[in-house]
């Protein structure tokens, strides 16, 4: 099972990635663009998805992922239930929301390192 302790260890160590407390919600940036926001009560992680896949992602696997608010649906955003993942999987889908924001050349060097 993931935790928000989990989110912010990965996240943190992701070049460019800056963490911030919005109303009282922990997000993280790349410049100005937010590519993970934690709820409030921390249980479940909005993160960058591509639009197009996620009413697929949503519907293979009900159980752990969610769609946005009606208000957030313009967004490239799908949401997860930490408790539903292990690290690994959080891994995978914080470093592909990470690489949708940041330029490829700093994706490159990531993979690189």
């Amino acid at each position: 099972m993931a935790t928000a302790d989990d989110v912010r260890r990965i996240a943190n160590g992701l070049p460019r990635t800056i963490e911030r407390l919005v109303r009282d919600q922990v997000k993280f940036n790349v410049g100005r663009i937010v590519y993970l926001a934690l709820s409030r009560d921390e249980q479940t992680l909005g993160f960058a998805f591509p639009k197009q896949e996620r009413a697929g992602l949503v519907e293979s696997e009900p159980d752990k992922f969610s769609l946005p608010g009606k208000g957030d649906m313009r967004y490239h955003w799908v949401h997860l239930r930490l408790a539903a993942v292990d690290v690994d999987e959080l891994r995978e889908l914080i470093v592909d929301g990470w690489r949708m924001v940041v330029p490829k050349k700093v994706s490159r060097a990531y993979d690189g390192s």
